[in-house]
C-alpha cells in the first residue's frame, strides 16, 4: 500500500491527511531504524542516544496508529503493517537488552512478539504472498531466541511447531529451493533443543535466590587479603568449534554461559514450576507485567554481555578493548573462549627434532619476554638496542608466534589470523580479568599468569582431554562441553559423567543430591574465605555472586574429575587454575572426598571412583588423610 492510496482520509484535528501523518512517522522510523539495526552490542555507552531516539520515533508511530488504527484501515492500511511495527519494536528492545543485559528490554520484546503471535498479524495471506511468508518466519525465529534466552520453554515448543509447519506448507506453496535456509533453521533448533534438554534445565542456570546464596549473606574474606572488592560487569563470551550446536548465532556453550550469568527472576522459575523445565506456563498471559516479574530492585544488575559468535581476531581484540575502556574502576571483565586449539611444537634444546612444547617452556618462554603493542618481542633484560644481533632477536619473536599454542577460531592453515594467542589477552591484563578457557590447548593460556601488565588474572582452564560422555556422538556434539556444563548445570555435569540421563533420574533423589552439593559449594566458599593463604586474585572476586560461584563450581568439577576412576592420575583430564587455590579446597582432602562419596552413593555409584580407605570406611582412623 502506497501513502497516496492512504491519504483521501483527513484527519479530524486539521488540514493534514491522517495518512500522510502516518507515512511520515513511518518513514521517519524506516531510516532511523536502518541507523541503529546494524550499529554493535558491545560499544553501549556509545550509541545509547540513537536507541532513545528510534525508540522515541517508534513509540509516537505505535500510539498513532493505535489512535487511528479505524481511519488508517479503512484507508487500506494491513495487518502485517500494524506487526512490522510491532516486530521492529520488539527487536529494538532485544538489541537494548543485548547491548545492556537488562532483563526489562528483554521482558519487553517478549510482550510485543507475543502480542503479535495472539493477533496472527503476519497469518492473513502468507501462504499467498512470498515476502509475508518469509516476514513471518523471521517473526518466529526471532520471538524463538528471546524465548530462549527468556527460558519459557513451553513458548519455545510452541513456536518450533509453528516454524515447523510453516515451513512444511511455504514449500509446498512456494519453490522448494526458497525455503532450504528455513529447514536448516528448523533443523538447527530442534538439534539445539534436543541437546539442551528438560533435563538440564531441572533447575535455573541463572543465579536464583531460592537455590543460590544471596549476596548480602556471602562470608566475608579478611581485609588484608582482599585489598578490593570486584565486581562483575562485563563478559565477553565466544566459542568456536566445527559441527557445534547452536541456534542463529548461539552457540549451546555460549547460551549457558550467558543464562549462568543473570539474576533469576525473584525466583519464579523455581516455585512456579516444581522444578521442571518451563517457566511462567500460561500462555494465554500476554499482558501479565513481564518487566515486574523479572526484575528485582533489591539485586544488583545483570552483568553486560557480549556474545560473539566465530569473530575475527581484529574483531575479538576491538571488543575487548573497548569493553575494556568502559570498565568501571571496581569492574572485572569475565572472557570465555572455548574452540578447538594447538599446544605448539618447537625444537628439542638439540635442534635435533620436534617435540611437544610444555606449559612450563611457554610460560618460561612468556615471562622473559615482553609483548609490546607493536608486535615485536623483546628480552626482559635488554632492550632490541642493546641485542649484538637484531636479528636473533626478530627471529626469537617469529619462534615464539609460531610455536606458542593458541586457539583455533577460524579454519586450520589460515595462519595466525584467525588464532587467538596468550599475547593477545596479555595487553588488556591492566584491568582485572577472569578468565575461562574451554579448550584441548588450555594449557598454554598458563602463559599469562606471571606475564600481566598490571592486574594479576584469574584463570580457569579446562582439561586438555574431555572424558568423552556420548555414545553415538562424541560429546561436545551431544552436550556440548563438560566442563561449561560443569560450571553451569554442575549436578547435570555429574550424572552425564556418570552416564545417567534425565530419564534414569528419581526427582526426590536428585532433590537430595542438590541440596548436598550445595551444602558442599556453600562449605568450600568458606574454607576459601577463612583460609590463611588465599591468593588476593581469588580474594577480591569472592564477593561476587557470579564469579564465586564458577569457582566453586571448579572447585567441585577438579574434585570429581581426580577421583572418577577412568581419569584418577591423568592429569589431561583434570582442570587447572592460575593462581593456585589452597590445599583446604584439594581434591585430595577428606572434605572433598566425602563430598564426592555422598553424591556417589545416592547414585549408586561409589565404585565409580577412588577414595583413599579412611574416607570409604569412616570408621576407620583418619590419620594419613590428607595428602
Amino acid at each position: 500500500m502506497s501513502p497516496q492510496q492512504m491519504n483521501n482520509n483527513n484527519s479530524s484535528g486539521g488540514n493534514i491527511p491522517v495518512s500522510e501523518r502516518y507515512w511520515t512517522l513511518v518513514d521517519k522510523a524506516d531510516k532511523k531504524f536502518s541507523k541503529i539495526r546494524d550499529l554493535p552490542y558491545y560499544e553501549r555507552n556509545r550509541y545509547d542516544t540513537y536507541f532513545y531516539k528510534v525508540f522515541k520515533v517508534y513509540t509516537q508511530l505505535w500510539k498513532f496508529q493505535q489512535e487511528n488504527r479505524q481511519k488508517l484501515v479503512e484507508a487500506g492500511l494491513k495487518r502485517w503493517e500494524i506487526g512490522e511495527i510491532a516486530s521492529r519494536i520488539a527487536q529494538l528492545y532485544y538489541g537494548q537488552y543485548m547491548r545492556t543485559s537488562e532483563a526489562s528490554y528483554l521482558s519487553e520484546a517478549y510482550i510485543f512478539y507475543e502480542a503479535i503471535l495472539t493477533r496472527e498479524y503476519f497469518k492473513d495471506g502468507s501462504f499467498q504472498d512470498f515476502n509475508l511468508a518469509n516476514k513471518q518466519l523471521r517473526f518466529l525465529a526471532r520471538f524463538l531466541m528471546v524465548c530462549l534466552v527468556l527460558n519459557r520453554r513451553e513458548m519455545v515448543h510452541q513456536l518450533v511447531n509453528q516454524l515447523k509447519m510453516l515451513v512444511d506448507e511455504c514449500r509446498r506453496t512456494f519453490q522448494d529451493t526458497d525455503f532450504k535456509e528455513w529447514k536448516l533453521v528448523v533443523q538447527e533448533i530442534v538439534r539445539f533443543l534436543k541437546a539442551d534438554t528438560a533435563f538440564m534445565n531441572i533447575r535455573p542456570l541463572r543465579y536464583s535466590l531460592v537455590l543460590d546464596p544471596h549476596p548480602d549473606v556471602l562470608p566475608q574474606v579478611a581485609a588484608p587479603v582482599a585489598r578490593k572488592n570486584l565486581r562483575l560487569r562485563d563478559a565477553v563470551l565466544s566459542s568456536y568449534h566445527h559441527n557445534e550446536v547452536k541456534f542463529s548465532e548461539l552457540t549451546l556453550d555460549t547460551f549457558r554461559m550467558l543464562q549462568c550469568l543473570e539474576w533469576e527472576p525473584s525466583g519464579s522459575f523455581y516455585l512456579s514450576t516444581g522444578g521442571k523445565s518451563g517457566q511462567n506456563g500460561a500462555l494465554g498471559s500476554s499482558r501479565i507485567n513481564h518487566s515486574q516479574d523479572i526484575t528485582d530492585p533489591t539485586l544488583p544488575p545483570n552483568p553486560r554481555k557480549a556474545v560473539l559468535y566465530r569473530p575475527s581476531l581484529t574483531h575479538f581484540i576491538a571488543v575487548l578493548a573497548t569493553i575494556c575502556e568502559e570498565l568501571p574502576p571496581d569492574g572485572v571483565l569475565l572472557v570465555y573462549l572455548s574452540a578447538s586449539g594447538t599446544t605448539g611444537r618447537t625444537l628439542s634444546p638439540s635442534g635435533s627434532g620436534p617435540c611437544i612444547n610444555t606449559a612450563e617452556n611457554i610460560t618460561r618462554d612468556f615471562q622473559s619476554h615482553t609483548i609490546h603493542s607493536d608486535g615485536t618481542s623483546t628480552s626482559s633484560m635488554s632492550s632490541p638496542s642493546d641485542s649484538p644481533n637484531p636479528s636473533a632477536s626478530q627471529n626469537k619473536e617469529n619462534f615464539i608466534r609460531s610455536h606458542t599454542g593458541c586457539l583455533q577460531f577460524g579454519n586450520r592453515g589460515s595462519g595466525g589470523l584467525n588464532c587467538i594467542y596468550p599475547s593477545d589477552l596479555i595487553p588488556f591484563t591492566r584491568r582485572p580479568l577472569f578468565v575461562i578457557i574451554e579448550s584441548d590447548a588450555s594449557e598454554v593460556f598458563k602463559a599469562i599468569s606471571g606475564a600481566e601488565k598490571g592486574e594479576r588474572a584469574a584463570l580457569l582452564l579446562s582439561p586438555s582431554c574431555s572424558f568423552p560422555i556420548g555414545t553415538s556422538d562424541s560429546s561436545r556434539h551431544s552436550f556440548g562441553s563438560l566442563f561449561t556444563v560443569f560450571l553451569t548445570a554442575p549436578l547435570q555435569a555429574f550424572c552425564l559423567l556418570l552416564g545417567i540421563s534425565g530419564s534414569d533420574v528419581e526427582m526426590d533423589i536428585y532433590k537430595h543430591a542438590e541440596s548436598l552439593l550445595s551444602s558442599s559449594l556453600n562449605d568450600w566458599g568458606l574454607a576459601l574465605a577463612t583460609s590463611d593463604n588465599l591468593d588476593p586474585v581469588w580474594a577480591q572476586i569472592l564477593r561476587d555472586p557470579f564469579l564465586r560461584r564458577f569457582l566453586l563450581r571448579f572447585i567441585f568439577c577438579r574434585a570429581v574429575l581426580s577421583l572418577f576412576v577412568q581419569t584418577f592420575n591423568k592429569k589431561e583430564f583434570h582442570p587447572e587454575c592460575m593462581p593456585a587455590l589452597p590445599d583446604s579446597v584439594s581434591p585430595t582432602i577428606t572434605a572433598s572426598q566425602t563430598a564426592v562419596l555422598q553424591l556417589a552413593k545416592m547414585f549408586h555409584a561409589t565404585k565409580r571412583f577412588v577414595f583413599t580407605e579412611a574416607v570409604s570406611h569412616p570408621d576407620q582412623k583418619n590419620s594419613g588423610m590428607e595428602s
